[in-house]
């Protein structure tokens, strides 16, 4: 066979090789065969295990016997388009020259791939009112940037983009919120106690900061920095906790003897003085109108101003010191942490707690309602147990917790973010910004060197104060405001409870 004659064939053979050496099935002939398969006649089998290698690479039937041709055309549904290098890039030689370059890529994709692959519908698609090939170039782009595999051209970061915006490049994530390390003002606090059941720090809703010294509670503005001793206990008497009313007028006092004092703080004057405790008492919450006092004798008194006895309820649940109490925000609901690990809640009428959560492995100090969901109540234990849990009153289940690493001494919601702080003694001392509910930490802070026993917010919600037996308290920045805070903005160590500047 001449090579004019092997080329009409359609079949390129080896020169030593006759037609009538290979017979083709014909694929209607043969319904159980594919349309590649072939029968090598009894002369092929004399051939050298070269000359079929050379043949079985060189040739491969198509579809029609009647058009063979040694053109391999792949599937071109499984084909993958990246090898083939069509994204669309401006050449820089052409780059603004009238479009030329596109059409010319637009021309060979149609000449490789055909109309009908659907690569102008993928693109057109996906983009409101483009043209098919108007936005491949930014489509492609984005798959290229942000593809998580590069071996598929259907990523799922172009197609689960379908609301019309998948031909924009994403922006980036916003960088995570850069809280200062340290903190901006340190006041010198002699005699606070390194007590993890006393309350001795609170911050009012008129910007004035509370703190029981010893025998002494004293006041510091923080729009002028001036410092008040509002109240001298005695030798015999002494401050174990401290709380403004939510207008921040009046400020109640808890005394070791078991007593709870209400003072006006504008006036310096005691309005009142009301007992009902056998020893001390730690833990004070307003609400609107109750004041709830904790003590060491394992009671919960319920007192009220406008009635001339010194409780009018008595909440009996705790089997030791009750050393966490906090009203929530619209208060319906108390919640009590105490000595006993036991945390509860109570509503505005039972006398008995509605919910008694175990969970905790240690002495339940740190209790905080969030401000922006209705029933969500995080708690956090002592030195064995070391976690903050998220509870749903409502229902009475534990959403989530945390494992912190250190004893859990307070927390407090943020009303400007859904984050929470939390303040920490053994073994870290550290502070601890969480976002909520991812739990992740925005920001650790450290500086105490003893346990930091005591937390107070600023009325902005931007600024927290910590206290600890070191004697010291330190304020700082960590969450954000919309306005500016008109607290402390100077920095330095200032002297409280004494007249002089250190």
């Amino acid at each position: 066979m001449d090579t004019s004659q092997r080329r009409k064939s359609g079949i390129n053979l080896p020169a030593s090789m006759s037609e009538t050496s290979l017979r083709l099935d014909n694929f209607s002939s043969s319904p159980k065969r594919g349309p590649s398969s072939f029968n090598l006649s009894s002369p092929l089998k004399s051939m050298s295990p070269r000359t079929i290698s050379n043949l079985s690479s060189s040739s491969s039937p198509s579809k029609s016997v009647a058009a063979c041709s040694d053109r391999f055309i792949p599937c071109r549904s499984s084909s993958r388009l990246h090898t083939f290098g069509l994204i669309e890039k401006a050449s820089p030689v052409k780059e603004g020259g009238g479009g030329g370059n596109e059409a010319y890529t637009r021309l060979l994709r149609s000449e490789l791939f055909g109309t009908d692959f659907g690569f102008s519908d993928f693109s057109a698609g996906n983009v409101k009112g483009g043209s098919p090939m108007s936005t491949s170039r930014n489509m492609l782009r984005f798959k290229t940037e942000h593809s998580p595999g590069p071996n598929s051209p259907y990523s799922p970061s172009i197609l689960g983009h379908d609301s019309g915006i998948s031909g924009e490049v994403s922006t980036p994530p916003k960088p995570p919120r850069k809280v200062p390390k340290t903190p901006h003002k340190v006041l010198d606090a002699p005699a606070l106690q390194d007590d993890f059941y006393l309350n001795l720090v609170d911050w009012s809703s008129q910007n004035v900061l509370a703190v029981g010294l010893g025998t002494c509670v004293y006041l510091w503005s923080a729009s002028n920095s001036k410092v008040t001793r509002l109240c001298d206990l005695g030798p015999n008497d002494g401050v174990c906790s401290v709380q403004w009313t939510r207008e921040g007028s009046y400020i109640s006092i808890g005394t070791s003897l078991g007593q709870v004092q209400v003072w006006d703080g504008t006036q310096c004057k005691r309005v009142r003085t009301m007992g009902g405790h056998q020893t001390r008492t730690g833990v004070l919450a307003w609400s609107s109108r109750i004041l709830s006092s904790g003590s060491r004798d394992r009671n919960i008194l319920q007192h009220d101003l406008r009635v001339p006895s010194d409780y009018i309820s008595k909440l009996v649940g705790h089997k030791s010191e009750v050393c966490g109490l906090k009203w929530s925000h619209d208060d319906r609901e108390l919640a009590s942490g105490g000595n006993d690990n036991q945390l509860l809640v109570w509503n505005q009428h039972s006398q008995q707690p509605i919910l008694k959560l175990t969970e905790h492995t240690a002495a339940v100090k740190a209790i905080a309602w969030s401000p922006h969901q209705s029933g969500l109540l995080a708690s956090g234990g002592g030195t064995a147990d070391r976690c903050i849990r998220f509870w749903n009153t409502t229902s009475g289940n534990q959403i989530n917790s945390v494992d912190t690493g250190s004893q859990v001494c307070n927390l407090a919601w943020s009303k400007n973010v859904n984050e929470l702080v939390s303040t920490h003694g053994y073994s870290q001392n550290q502070i601890m910004v969480w976002k909520y509910p991812s739990l992740a930490k925005v920001a650790t802070l450290t500086g105490h060197s003893l346990r930091v026993l005591y937390l107070a917010m600023s009325p902005d919600g931007q600024t927290i104060v910590t206290g600890a037996g070191d004697e010291t308290l330190r304020f700082w920045n960590v969450f954000p405001s919309v306005k500016t805070p008109a607290s402390v903005k100077d920095t330095g160590l200032w002297s409280l409870g004494r007249t002089q500047i250190r």
